[in-house]
């Protein structure tokens, strides 16, 4: 309710420019990168980008579904932070890799520097406190656990596509390595 009452406030005080959702620039088959540099939608960095896209919406639905169990599950409702934080740190991810390092200005690559290694011992913080609750895994596990587990399973198989997509990148020099350690951890 907060929110909505601000959003009007915030339209009926300050001229809100519109701008429509769509811009045709794609047309052509060519995307933007960050740098201002367009490329072929073909390209490694749009599937890798699209990967990150899906891996946030798959997460998303994961966290809906622990939103709906939370109510009876503690321990699902702790989860649900770190999944928002995981979707915003793969926002970041993104701007990463929508900025090639060999073509992006100082000043850009200061804008969207990713510091994988350090969102990676968070990742790593979280799972040490998950596994001490866990009973020893002794084999793979099946995709199953309700809608909540099913989804992140879901998201997992996705993040290995996303890391998988982004190591060309990292070999090319268009990414920081950080990035896939980000990924692995997460998967």
């Amino acid at each position: 309710l907060l929110h909505s009452m601000h959003r009007k406030v915030a339209t009926l005080l300050v001229p809100v420019r519109r701008f429509k959702v769509y811009t045709r620039t794609g047309d052509s088959g060519t995307s933007s990168l960050f740098t201002g540099e367009r490329r072929r939608k073909d390209h490694l960095i749009f599937e890798a980008l699209g990967n990150t896209d899906e891996l946030s919406a798959a997460i998303g639905l994961a966290r809906a579904h622990c939103a709906d169990a939370a109510d009876s599950s503690a321990e699902i409702a702790r989860l649900l932070p770190q999944l928002m934080t995981t979707q915003s740190r793969l926002l970041d991810v993104g701007s990463a890799v929508a900025t090639p390092r060999g073509q992006a200005n100082a000043a850009q690559i200061e804008r969207t520097h990713f510091d994988g290694g350090t969102e990676a011992k968070q990742l790593e913080q979280w799972i040490d406190a998950m596994d001490e609750e866990l009973p020893v895994l002794r084999n793979f596990i099946l995709p199953s656990g309700g809608k909540p587990g099913t989804a992140l399973h879901l998201a997992r198989a996705i993040c290995r596509r996303t890391e998988r997509s982004v190591v060309p990148l990292v070999l090319d020099g268009d990414c920081e390595q950080s990035i896939t350690i980000y990924l692995n951890r997460l998967s």
